[in-house]
């Protein structure tokens, strides 16, 4: 058998147009920033992952070749969903309703304040 040619994903970039306020948001869902530069002048790369370890979200500056309000597909784990979809709501975030469906965990999505939708779903704390 080869060796695989990829072993894991280490990023997702989603631009934003206000990667500060981003922080601060992502900070009260329990991220933490892990990397924080300007690669080159203009272009700030910030990266934001959990305690634990693991992916990352990277925070790239939105623009006319890389709009925000997207469709992330970025998938987040709570071990209590019900409890996420509170704290989502109470940020004042575009929160959507619990999917509480018997074939899958409990589970929504929400809208951070560029448009970018991200999910939740319960699974227990690694």
């Amino acid at each position: 058998m080869t060796e695989p040619t990829v072993t894991g994903v280490m990023t997702v970039a989603v631009p934003v147009s206000d990667q500060d306020a981003t922080v601060r948001l992502f900070e009260q869902l329990g991220l933490e920033v892990r990397f924080d530069a300007e690669l080159q002048p203009g272009f700030r790369w910030v990266e934001m992952g959990l305690p634990a370890g693991g992916a990352t979200v990277s925070l790239v500056r939105s623009g006319g070749n890389l709009p925000a309000g997207i469709d992330t597909g970025i998938r987040l784990a709570a071990p209590d969903a019900r409890a996420a979809h509170t704290v989502v709501r109470e940020l004042g975030l575009e929160a959507g309703e619990l999917l509480d469906w018997e074939s899958a965990p409990l589970m929504f999505s929400f809208v951070d304040v560029d448009g970018n939708r991200f999910y939740v779903t319960e699974a227990p704390a690694p």
